[in-house]
Formats: structure tokens, sequence, C-alpha cells
């Protein structure tokens, strides 16, 4: 998931729902689910609908046949419409990075469903290979660029690392967010480090013509919180775990369907799990360290 610019969250969310058409099923434990008779999908970084068909379309048709309902694309207009449209139940279900779940479930009281989960997504911070850097400790008052404000991988989990060395993000080191160029920035000196994600990392360096034996990894964090697929709270909780249930049964198809978009291959060798609202912890701690906590 791309990360995006945390201005919108002086945006006001306006409260308000409004019921869907529903209808009663059985699962294949014969089980009664009262199901909707069709779903409004969202991406909060996708905003035209003619992206939603080119990044998410096979996604959608799989979806729909596991669910055997009929699911229609909700383009929103930008990454904090999602939000809004859950509350007055113009869309059901959303698909949302770490940061922007934080802020569906905190105002629109959205239900994590699943997430998934990447096998090689961690944070990591980077030096030039003859820096005198090895510890994190040794980063106070130094400049570290990042990739973008509201960036799992790329601002906020780098920043939780940094707390833990025992630095302040207020006081004890300045960041720049300069996107994928930060390595750039850094192998000119610009900057002491980088943060980014281990999973882009090489693409990075081979996209801007550099070498690894010019960098050291001083420091990878742990895995972190996959993008998460959350359900509007208007949906009834006995088809919410429905549908939790067959897209962790069905996940092979989901996955191999998501990642025929080139917009979505760093979700290759990705498996489906149980969002767990816990595992997100660690962004509002951030948020809350960088003076940002009330939004959340």
């Amino acid at each position: 998931m791309k990360r995006r610019n945390f201005l919108w969250y002086s945006l006001l969310f306006t409260a308000g729902c409004t019921t869907g058409v529903n209808s009663t099923t059985n699962s294949s434990d014969q089980m009664a689910i009262t199901a909707p008779k069709n779903l409004k999908f969202a991406v909060t970084d996708v905003t035209g609908i003619k992206d939603l068909e080119r990044d998410y379309g096979l996604f959608r048709t799989t979806l729909e046949e596991i669910l055997d309902i009929k699911i229609e694309f909700f383009p929103v207009e930008n990454s904090t419409a999602a939000a809004p449209a859950l509350l007055s139940g113009e869309v059901d279900i959303v698909f949302a990075g770490p940061s922007e779940y934080l802020i569906l479930n905190a105002r629109a009281k959205a239900i994590p469903i699943i997430a998934i989960e990447r096998t090689n997504y961690h944070s990591i911070i980077v030096v030039r290979a003859d820096s005198k850097i090895k510890l994190l400790s040794q980063l106070k008052g130094k400049t570290i660029a990042m990739r973008k404000i509201g960036s799992t991988s790329g601002h906020l989990a780098p920043t939780k690392l940094l707390i833990d060395a025992g630095l302040d993000p207020k006081t004890d080191f300045k960041t720049v967010m300069l996107d994928d160029k930060g390595v750039q920035a850094l192998k000119k000196g610009e900057v002491d480090a980088w943060a980014t994600a281990s999973d882009r990392y090489k693409n990075i360096l081979e996209s801007e013509g550099l070498l690894e034996k010019d960098f050291s990894i001083i420091f990878k964090g742990p895995l972190l919180p996959g993008d998460v697929f959350v359900a509007s709270n208007q949906l009834a909780s006995s088809f919410i775990t429905d549908m939790r249930s067959r897209m962790i049964k069905y996940q092979d198809k989901l996955i191999q369907s998501l990642v025929t978009a080139k917009a979505n291959q760093k979700y290759k060798g990705s498996k489906l799990v149980i969002a767990n609202d816990a595992d997100y912890n660690m962004i509002r701690e951030v948020y809350q360290k960088i003076g940002q906590g009330k939004f959340l």
C-alpha cells in the first residue's frame, strides 16, 4: 500500500449511516448468515474506476465467486474518503494500509477482517558503508531520510525503532521525507541514514543504479503489520465472520488473483491471516510519541 500525507487528519468525518438491503443465506456449515445482496468495495490509495479495474478487477471477480455475492467497485476521491463512506453506508469493505486502518477503525469503527502478511516486510535503517554509525543510538543529532509521512515501513516503523533505541523523535534527530530518493541523498552525504522497507531495498538500489556494497544495514526491525481488509460495522457480524472464514480458506486463489496486477507484486508469497487490532498498536504508539495521538 502506498502511504499518504496525513494532512487529511484535519478533515472532518461526518457521522451518519444507512442500512443496506440484507438477505438470508446459508454457509457451508448450514449456519444462517445474514448477508447483503451486494457489496461496495474501495481501496484507499486507488482513486479512479479504471485503476481499480486494472489493479483489482481479477481480485474482485475471485472474491465474488468465493462469497457468492455481487461486488461493485467504489472509487474514492482520495484516501480520506473511505471513512465517511463507511459511516454513511456507501461502502462495505475497504482495503487499507496499516496507517489508514487506524483512522478507519477510530473514525468509522471499521472492523478488521483479514490482513496480508508479507514474508519479508521489515523496516531497515541504512548508512553508507564508510559510515562510523553502527548503532541506532548513534543517530542522535543526525538527519535521517524517510519515505512519506504516514508510511508504515518508511516513516512510522523506523521512528518506532529509533524510539526504542532511546531517541526522542521531536528533539534527537531530524527527519526529511525524500521518498525513494533518500538513498541518493545518503550516497551524497546529504543525510546520515536512510529508512526503507526490506522488500523494497534491492529494487530501489537497482532503479537508482547503485550497489549494495556501498551501503550497510545497521538495523532490521520485526515483521510489520500487513495491509488489511476492513468491513463496515453495519454489516451483520455473522456475515463478517463467514466472509473472514471463506477468505482464509480460499486465500491461495485470492492472492494469485491479486498479484497478477503489476502494482501488487509486493504481495507475492504472502498469506492471509486473521487481522488482529493489537498488531497495529505499534503505529498508535508512534503517533502518540510524535504528538499526533489526538487524531486516533
